[in-house]
């Protein structure tokens, strides 16, 4: 298909496809799908090689948030028979962790409901942070909070956060359809507060949802503008108890075109395989790691995952390799934006130091520079490609797998051990 030879040209150039393009492979038939998968593996190996990034997930306090995100199963008004408890002690979140770790996990991330942290939340976490790298020192350790407020970005990363995920999850058009309490553009905006403090940032979608094939292009568009180093795709698990708890709109061939177009418009970053992977992808996982470079080790937050040993040997089965920890995940050109953001917003931090004690007349000097090193990022979802809408390519609900799903009673929260 002359489609795909463009879109791998382009995935290893690192040039954005257009709309069309995109829409384009969603669109594409069974007969085509393997021809698909192909391709977009070709762009996942040239930067990610047969490397597979393990990820670990720790709900510090689940349930009660009071935002009312309708795939959420911790949501304002939810009847989702999930764990519901406060937060965990920096000792009982770092046993989680290593309960990851020890399954070859190289990042643990540390989530809680919510709308946004306080600070006293944020020192809360911090302090978490810091036990777990006393046991862990090279441990990645993203945190996923809710919306920042100024400044707590800078606190996680002093404390020795390394990333920050917030999803943008759907398009920016859509998304008063499944969230009223806060909107796209405050997503946006927590991931920008979080680039410019120097973290990785961390930011995706969830498919699924009821969206169309021009929704779907358009989060992945809008990601790429943002430019996270991490793209989390998840699969909507509909929860019994939320208001999506029908919408039953994939399969899995559906999943991997969603995770192929994915990967060639953000070619180089990390795109990550999580939430609903089990459900919707089934016996076709295997062929998710020729897409993807990255997944979730075992049980997601409120939903049990495929058991630890299972992807385990899933990956080894398909010929992949667990991503070692003395081994770089992103390309040297991404590492070194990391190294130039972080110097960015050291070098601000030490000019705001200089200016305040020039306020104060500590010292003299000359007028302060007007310098607050902040990387600004695009607007998120636009471009010069209009948005073109073609039939979507979703299914009547015929291979619902209601079965798969199950509420998490093990690991953070319980007396059980977790799943890792």
């Amino acid at each position: 298909m002359d489609l795909l030879h463009t879109l791998v040209a382009k995935g290893l150039r690192r040039e954005r496809p257009t709309r069309e393009e995109a829409l384009a492979v969603l669109a594409t038939t069974d007969d085509e799908l393997l021809d698909v998968v192909a391709a977009a593996g070709r762009v996942r190996r040239h930067w990610f090689g047969r490397r597979v990034k393990l990820n670990y997930l720790v709900n510090l306090k689940s349930g009660l948030c009071p935002e009312d995100c309708s795939y959420c199963s911790q949501r304002l008004g939810s009847r989702a028979d999930i764990l519901k408890y406060t937060w965990l002690k920096p000792e009982e979140a770092s046993r989680a962790a290593a309960a990851g770790v020890a399954g070859g996990a190289k990042r643990v991330c540390l989530v809680a409901s919510g709308r946004g942290p306080t600070d006293r939340d944020v020192d809360r976490v911090s302090r978490t942070i810091e036990t777990i790298k006393e046991q862990h020192a090279d441990v990645e350790i993203c945190a996923c909070l809710g919306l920042l407020s100024q400044g707590q970005a800078e606190r996680l990363r002093a404390a020795g956060a390394d990333a920050y995920n917030h999803n943008l999850n759907t398009s920016e058009a859509a998304y008063g359809d499944i969230c009223t309490t806060h909107d796209f553009s405050n997503r946006v905006s927590t991931v920008q507060q979080a680039q410019a403090a120097g973290l990785s940032a961390c930011s995706g979608l969830i498919a699924g949802m009821g969206e169309s094939d021009a929704d779907l292009v358009d989060v992945v568009f809008a990601l790429r503008e943002l430019n996270p180093d991490s793209v989390p795709v998840n699969f909507l698990i509909p929860m019994e108890g939320t208001p999506l708890a029908g919408e039953w709109n994939l399969t899995p061939r559906r999943a991997l075109r969603v995770l192929a177009m994915v990967r060639f418009v953000c070619p180089d970053a990390e795109v990550r395989l999580a939430g609903g992977r089990e459900v919707h992808l089934r016996s076709l996982q295997p062929l998710a790691l020729h897409l993807v470079n990255s997944v979730f080790l075992g049980d997601y937050l409120t939903s049990e995952g495929q058991e630890g040993s299972a992807d385990l040997a899933m990956i080894a089965d398909a010929g992949f390799e667990v991503e070692a920890a003395d081994t770089t995940t992103l390309p040297a050109h991404r590492v070194t934006t990391l190294a130039e953001r972080a110097a960015t917003e050291a070098s601000a931090d030490a000019d705001a130091d200089a200016d305040a004690r020039t306020a104060l007349d500590v010292r003299t000097g000359p007028d302060a520079r007007t310098n607050d090193g902040s990387r600004t990022a695009p607007d998120a979802g636009t471009g010069p490609d209009a948005r073109t809408d073609i039939p979507d390519a979703r299914t009547d609900g015929a291979d619902a797998r209601t079965d798969l799903v199950a509420v998490r009673r093990r690991g953070a929260g319980t007396d059980l051990p977790p799943n890792a």
